[in-house]
């Protein structure tokens, strides 16, 4: 066998480092039951309160059978879409998906991380400009690395920043503003309204990741620009199919002459291997039961949501303010997080630790995620089981 290189020293170096800082990150195997409840690989089943599963679709009997009547047509798709060519099903859902999102026509890609990749690398230049919120997702973060343009960051959710950054610009190239439309991290709304007048007024791109937003707001739960009634004011939405749409892949919406410059340019697209067929039909069948019954699974997540936060509000606990079925709870300390999201697993209920670097330094925090698939009682119970351990740590820290 070979020695050890001095590669492999540096990284254990390194992995022992983030260790001690209590930042190790390692994979939970689950089996889910249903859409709010999983087992992992000992028998143990939890409460998931950490999926971003938003409207429970990922176990309605609708979608799981046209992901196995898919199956009929194969496993996989053999290619990229450009050599092999694409299942029929995904120019189906391209049209389905634009027609949701108000817009001329929308583009698949594998996954939303690789669709904001895709679409930044793809229409931004190096002469151009890209002005991004400070707590834009990580896929964007790299999409406008990888875009090679001078990157300038405003202030979080500051339409008077962005404006003070557009002023001072002098680009001779375009100008493009990306923001998620929810953000994922803290579960608030960016300020759409001024976007849409500011790149109105400089003349700039405007790209609002929906990720988060899809299935969440909107009245037709389509997202931001439903949400702020700003339908035809966004020059390109990108979205995810593995959130409340229970499937897989991304995709990207705007104008026709986007998504046909993206199919030539953009090289995400043009060299990944194309969705199989299940995936995409699970996609068509999640977007189908949410435009049938709108009212319904939204004023269910929206009302557990509330329910939710007016359950630890009452008890005390730092809830950041927020609408959304995000519900951040801060704590602060890396360490204290992760300790506090591993004695909940214990008593069965899961919820995300959230710690650097995808969030700063002193700003970590336990995640909650609510789902229009919880019950009253499955609320209560995970209300009850944070207040009883976070006021344990409590008095735990005083004792100290």
């Amino acid at each position: 066998m070979r020695k050890t290189s001095r590669l492999e020293q540096e990284l254990r170096l390194e992995l022992k480092q983030i260790e001690e800082q209590g930042l190790t990150r390692k994979i939970k195997n689950l089996r889910f039951l249903d859409a709010v409840r999983a087992i992992d690989e000992t028998g143990k089943e939890y409460l998931v309160f950490s999926s971003n599963n938003y409207l429970g679709l990922t176990h309605a009997p609708e979608v799981i059978a046209a992901a196995k009547s898919a199956g009929d047509y194969g496993t996989g798709s053999g290619g990229a879409r450009l050599t092999t060519g694409g299942h029929f099903e995904a120019a189906v859902l391209e049209k389905e998906l634009a027609a949701f999102k108000h817009t001329e026509s929308a583009l698949i890609f594998n996954t939303g991380y690789m669709t904001n990749l895709g679409v930044l690398y793809g229409l931004v230049k190096p002469v151009d400009v890209i002005f991004s919120d400070e707590l834009n997702h990580a896929s964007i973060i790299d999409g406008c690395k990888i875009s090679k343009a001078k990157v300038k960051v405003y202030r979080h959710a500051s339409a008077q920043d962005l404006e003070r950054l557009l002023e001072e610009d002098e680009t001779a190239g375009n100008r493009f503003i990306v923001t998620d439309g929810v953000f994922s991290m803290d579960g608030d709304i960016a300020p759409l309204p001024d976007l849409v007048k500011l790149a109105e007024k400089y003349n700039a791109i405007l790209i609002v990741d929906d990720a988060h937003a899809v299935g969440v707001i909107g009245a037709d739960g389509s997202g931001t620009a439903a949400y702020f009634g700003l339908q035809g004011k966004i020059d390109l939405q990108v979205g995810t199919m593995s959130k409340a749409l229970a499937g897989e892949g991304g995709y990207v919406a705007g104008k026709k002459i986007f998504m046909d410059y993206l199919i030539n340019k953009s090289r995400p697209f043009i060299f990944s291997t194309a969705l199989g067929p299940a995936p995409v039909a699970a996609a068509r069948a999640a977007l189908d039961l949410l435009r049938e019954n709108k009212n319904g699974y939204l004023h269910k997540l929206w009302s557990n949501a509330r329910l939710m936060r007016e359950l630890l509000s009452k008890a005390k606990i730092p809830l950041m303010a927020g609408e959304t079925p995000i519900i951040p709870i801060m704590v602060g300390e890396a360490s204290v997080a992760m300790e506090i999201a591993s004695q909940l697993a214990d008593k069965g209920l899961l919820v995300s630790a959230i710690r650097p670097p995808t969030v700063p330094k002193g700003e970590s925090r336990l995640r909650i995620t609510v789902t229009a698939a919880h019950t009253e009682e499955q609320l209560k119970q995970a209300a009850g089981l944070i207040i009883k351990t976070w006021q344990e740590l409590g008095r735990k820290k005083a004792s100290e």
